[in-house]
């Protein structure tokens, strides 16, 4: 079940790209941001609220560094699915994986100071070999993006991914201090609105534009019900191997995506583009697993 549960919250998240992108032709991604922090904040407040989990905190500090960080992450997202195939921009996003990989071994070699006692730390080569594999992923799916001047976007897009990876170790840190997952993620949503709704002073507003607002509303249940089948997948997953399993599903979300671009909006991707899509995804699952050897019973990651 765990699997299938995870199967769905990426398939949400993937739905949820597709309202973005069309929600994109009537607002702004700082609209966006602001919208669905504000449908969340309230989904969250009603599951807080069923679990009886106060939402009062003993960190605000780090909660507001998690929304600053989560909600950079969220408008570049956004900002790409608006100019790129849904498809690539979901696939940028998902770098954070990679990201993380590369993290890990700067931070490493940061660490370590030349000294007899100290000995030069390993070279962790699977790791160096995932990161560069995802990089080059990187750059054979942006080059046909390149060719339809859409590299400011793509960059946005890559970082994303990027900005995603520090949200992800923010909400690392609040899970190991006893923080619930349904309170760092209504602090996410509030941060959400507050800073979506912040940018508007410098964006402006968009004209409304009637019914097709509605679209607005898919995007913060779609992402709402996403997070809580993936909380629902892992905590399904009884064991590390099942663990493992259910983190690696998450980039079917990319298929999805894939599909959503190619049926749903015309989008023509090169192979070469593909081939890069499926570089990004298995050094993405590579990532992942040595991540869970380092620091199992870490918690998910948001999209």
């Amino acid at each position: 079940m765990q699997a299938l549960w995870m199967v769905l919250a990426a398939f949400l998240f993937a739905s949820m790209g597709v309202c973005v992108k069309i929600a994109s032709d009537f607002f702004n991604s700082a609209e966006l941001v602001c919208y669905r922090g504000l449908i969340g904040m309230f989904i969250l407040w009603l599951l807080a609220r069923s679990q009886k989990v106060t939402l009062a905190t003993q960190y605000p500090g780090m909660h507001a560094w998690r929304s600053l960080v989560g909600v950079t992450s969220l408008g570049a997202w956004f900002f790409a699915i608006a100019h790129l195939p849904l498809a690539t921009a979901m696939t940028l996003n998902y770098m954070s994986s990679v990201w993380i990989a590369a993290f890990l071994i700067g931070g490493t070699l940061l660490a370590w100071r030349p000294s007899a006692a100290t000995p030069r730390p390993a070279l962790q080569g699977p790791l160096v070999v995932t990161v560069l594999v995802g990089f080059v992923g990187v750059v054979l799916m942006l080059r046909p993006s390149l060719d339809q001047n859409q590299a400011f976007a793509g960059l946005i897009g890559l970082m994303s991914g990027l900005t995603a990876a520090f949200a992800y170790m923010q909400v690392v840190a609040l899970s190991r201090i006893g923080e619930p997952e349904s309170r760092t993620v209504f602090y996410f949503a509030v941060g959400s609105a507050v800073a979506g709704g912040g940018a508007l002073l410098f964006t402006g507003t968009s004209p409304w534009p009637g019914w097709q607002a509605l679209w607005l509303l898919p995007i913060g249940i779609l992402a709402a019900g996403g997070q809580l089948c993936m909380t629902k997948a892992y905590a399904s997953a009884k064991t590390q191997r099942g663990t493992l399993v259910v983190a690696n599903l998450q980039y079917s979300g990319i298929v999805f995506a894939g599909l959503y671009s190619v049926l749903l909006f015309g989008d023509q991707i090169p192979t070469i583009g593909w081939i890069g899509m499926a570089l990004i995804v298995g050094s993405g699952i590579v990532a992942t697993i040595l991540r869970a050897r380092a620091a199992p019973g870490a918690p998910a990651e948001e999209h």
